[in-house]
């Protein structure tokens, strides 16, 4: 696994980390297979771990708990997010600051991450929405300073809502801010445009989620899929998300290199932009730990290769089914 440093922090961190959504939020999800997968993940030299509080209410926090009592002697960075106080995904347009992340909201939502995973201090906590309107007000400033000096916290963070990359440009510029986490992959690439060269700017660390763009980019999906009673992927995928998503993807297919994986070229992809820290992949079991963490060690993708890629962006604006 190779290493990026982790913005200002200094951190450095695996090329290919773990985001851990589907372990608790996710229909199928098994505890034992879930530790096993992560367990390999830490041997195969994976050291970034991404959950939430909103993830099964904590139970992908606890789980995470246990890797980190099995591996006392490794560094493995911890990263949560709080989860809005009205629990509303994504924020919208004039929320008020006072009812998603209120002071003492954000002061007592740390304590429960902390005991969730069994620590005394948080290496990166982060937003889990965000609105930039948000961002001269001083009071999650203060909040977030005084977890620093109480050192329950080392960095922070913001999980950009999706579609929105430069909802939080304001708020990075206050300083307070040490990591970005926003939705990049072969079709979302606004990110590029003004986000990533002002974290560049900056020394801000970016962490790229959904680089499957939530399995569409695996290559496994039909416009005729489907998923459990319950799995939030039957609100996303409408018919009108599901079928362009499948057209784009197939239109991919061809590109793949021999002997590769449409996932592989997904993830290496992202690889070859350097702004990007570390991406998190969601990975439920044994294969898809070696598959993805393989992705660091193969290197980048044939430089004619990234550019046809690069022809496939698809913006997209925030929907009422995009949560």
């Amino acid at each position: 696994m190779r290493t990026r440093r982790f913005g200002r922090t200094g951190w450095q961190i695996g090329e290919v980390g773990y985001g851990m959504w589907g372990m608790a939020g996710w229909t199928g999800s098994d505890d034992a297979r879930s530790l096993t997968a992560l367990q390999l993940a830490v041997d195969l030299g994976c050291n970034f771990f991404d959950t939430a509080l909103a993830y099964g209410n904590g139970h992908s926090e606890q789980i995470l708990a246990k890797l980190l009592r099995a591996n006392p002697s490794r560094t493995l960075y911890t990263a949560t997010k709080i989860p809005p106080k009205n629990r509303v995904w994504p924020s919208a347009r004039g929320a008020k600051l006072d009812d998603v992340f209120p002071a003492d909201y954000i002061l007592s939502t740390v304590e429960t991450c902390l005991k969730n995973l069994g620590i005394e201090t948080l290496d990166l906590i982060q937003f889990h929405v965000w609105e930039d309107d948000w961002a001269s007000d001083d009071r999650w400033q203060n909040a977030l300073g005084t977890l620093k000096k109480q050192g329950k916290i080392r960095a922070t963070g913001i999980s950009v809502n999706r579609w929105e990359p430069t909802n939080c440009v304001a708020s990075l510029k206050t300083g307070t801010i040490d990591a970005v986490q926003v939705i990049y992959n072969i079709f979302d690439r606004n990110p590029e445009d003004e986000l990533f060269p002002l974290c560049r700017e900056l020394d801000i660390g970016i962490i790229a989620r959904v680089p499957f763009d939530e399995g569409t980019l695996t290559g496994s999906l039909t416009v005729d899929s489907t998923w459990p009673k319950g799995d939030w992927r039957n609100t996303y995928f409408v018919p009108e998300n599901l079928i362009p998503s499948v057209e784009r993807a197939e239109a991919l297919r061809p590109l793949v290199p021999a002997g590769s994986t449409m996932s592989d070229m997904a993830l290496r992809f992202i690889l070859a932009d350097r702004d990007v820290s570390t991406i998190i992949p969601g990975m439920r079991n044994d294969a898809h730990v070696r598959a993805n963490l393989g992705a660091s060690d193969a290197g980048p993708l044939d430089a004619e290769l990234l550019e046809v890629l690069r022809g496939h962006r698809w913006d997209r604006q925030p929907t009422a089914w995009s949560q």
